[in-house]
């Protein structure tokens, strides 16, 4: 079995742009997008899923609740 690997989803729609969630990932794999939205916010999102491991702390400091974190335990887990 291999290491657990993880996914994130974050709901533009919440997002406030307060970058909590880029200053607690260990990763460093969260960023915000280059364009603002209509309301003059730049969201974040994550690239690299790929080099998440799911430790939640970008769940956890989210002030919004924008973020959700999904595990997974095989490569097929997220297959598409």
């Amino acid at each position: 079995m291999n290491k657990a690997k993880g996914k994130i989803e974050i709901d533009p729609a919440r997002c406030k742009g307060c970058r909590l969630c880029i200053w607690a990932c260990p990763q460093q794999i969260i960023k915000t997008v280059d364009e603002a939205d209509r309301r003059g916010i730049q969201i974040a999102y994550c690239p690299e899923d790929a080099l998440c491991t799911a430790c939640g702390f970008c769940y956890m400091i989210c002030p919004d609740a924008a973020i959700a974190v999904y595990k997974k335990e095989t490569a097929k887990d997220f297959s598409e």
